[in-house]
């Protein structure tokens, strides 16, 4: 059973003991709203601080000291979880169970995550000029390499033009344009505001004894500055357009990528999750096996249900010359859906795909920790456990009941360029 504990002012503990792994998982990620403004500082400063510390000022020497850990490896990370970023670090390290002559590592471990984010290396009050130049050029190079993930990319462009003026509209890491912005002082000014008064969320996967733990991370954390932490806003619910709208982009593409946003009514989380895995959500969804492998209209055809927006979005590779066929398709698809068009055996397999999916996650020790972190995120308690549970109750009913509130909201199509010359 996870237990999540206030360890210090804004900073928060979430244990999730576990003896079948030969390694522990330690992460820290600080927990802030998500916006156009700050996204990319928030993005960059892992990255930064991850490049030393004041006892380790560069990555020779970082990496030196991991070895002495027999190989621990701590790694930088930004994600987006709804309306909020999460940025840190994850570490992972032989479980003391198994280091070679009973050597605790828990501690050291702990100690280097709380030098990364409390003592890192500077100069002259700023952090070291060329970590922050080179790092900022990775960003840079991230953000425009996105392009190149066609599939990707043409799912991000939907949510930034059906999320317009929302903080879910917001990429992961910000826009090119703010992260050349990005300026020494301003990022350390960001840096100072961000350990000082943003949450800090803990996970630990291991075998360590709680209270051990927990000294670890308070002599780890000593040093962390706390003010006033701020609650994170809550995340809202998408605001539908009044009619459709149909955004069309063109790039040197071989093949097109179609993105249709649906707005949902109803706030039957559980309903609407079994709903979407009918319609699009597993290898037995109606997408898959009607739209991509009885018709072929397209290469991949899957949807994606965000809780949190009350939205579903789908995701598709077409011929250019499909996107009509494809487009009225998927929308077939989704009334069938709406309109109790199953076989039993539909209705099954949705259900069996996302138990599946809730007893495995304990089988891996970072898809827990992203589940926890999402859940802390948004506000939510429930564990794999109890959404198991509710699955296993929602009646088809209450699907088709949450499944009529869902209407089309947006349409991105990303098409060649030589469609339009034509």
């Amino acid at each position: 059973m996870n237990i999540r504990t206030k360890l210090a002012e804004g900073i928060y503990l979430t244990c999730l003991p576990a003896q079948k792994f030969k390694t522990s998982l330690l992460s820290a990620q600080f927990v802030v709203p998500l916006r156009q403004e700050t996204a990319s500082a928030t993005a960059l400063l892992p990255s930064v601080l991850r490049r030393g510390t004041v006892t380790c000022p560069d990555m020779g020497l970082l990496s030196a000291r991991l070895d002495k850990l027999y190989g621990a490896r701590i790694d930088a990370t930004v994600r987006k979880k709804a309306e909020t970023q999460c940025a840190g670090f994850v570490a992972s390290f032989i479980d003391d169970r198994f280091a070679p002559g009973g050597e605790k590592l828990l501690e050291p471990v702990a100690n280097l995550l709380g030098e990364l984010i409390c003592d890192p290396a500077t100069e002259r009050g700023r952090f070291v000029p060329g970590y922050f130049e080179s790092e900022k050029v990775n960003l840079v190079n991230a953000i425009r390499s996105l392009i190149n993930d066609k599939r990707g990319y043409a799912d991000s462009r939907l949510l930034r033009e059906m999320c317009a003026g929302e903080p879910y509209g917001v990429p992961r890491l910000g826009t090119v344009e703010t992260a050349e912005a990005l300026q020494p002082q301003k990022l350390y000014a960001h840096y100072g505001k961000t350990v000082a008064s943003s949450r800090l969320e803990l996970f630990y996967c291991g075998s360590a004894e709680r209270s051990r733990l927990e000294q670890a991370l308070l002599s780890a954390f000593s040093t962390l500055p706390r003010e006033s932490i701020p609650e994170l806003p809550p995340s809202s619910f998408h605001v539908p357009s009044a009619e459709p709208r149909y955004f069309t982009e063109s790039l040197d593409v071989t093949q097109g990528k179609l993105g249709m946003g649906f707005s949902c009514a109803s706030e039957d989380h559980i309903a609407l999750m079994m709903g979407n895995t009918l319609f699009g959500g597993s290898s037995n969804s109606k997408l898959f096996l009607n739209v991509r492998e009885k018709l072929s209209l397209c290469y991949y055809a899957s949807s994606l249900y965000h809780r949190q927006k009350g939205m579903i979005t789908v995701s598709s590779g077409i011929e250019f010359d499909d996107y009509q066929r494809a487009s009225d398709e998927i929308l077939a698809q989704l009334a069938a859906v709406q309109n109790g068009q199953l076989e039993d055996w539909e209705l099954e397999a949705a259900r069996s795909s996302l138990l599946n999916a809730y007893a495995s996650m304990g089988d891996s020790q970072s898809r827990m920790e992203n589940f926890y972190l999402g859940q802390i995120a948004t506000g939510r308690g429930e564990t794999p456990e109890d959404l198991a549970a509710q699955v296993r109750e929602v009646s088809l009913e209450r699907i088709l009941r949450a499944m009529k509130t869902v209407r089309l909201d947006t349409v991105y199509f990303l098409q060649g360029k030589e469609a339009v010359e034509e």
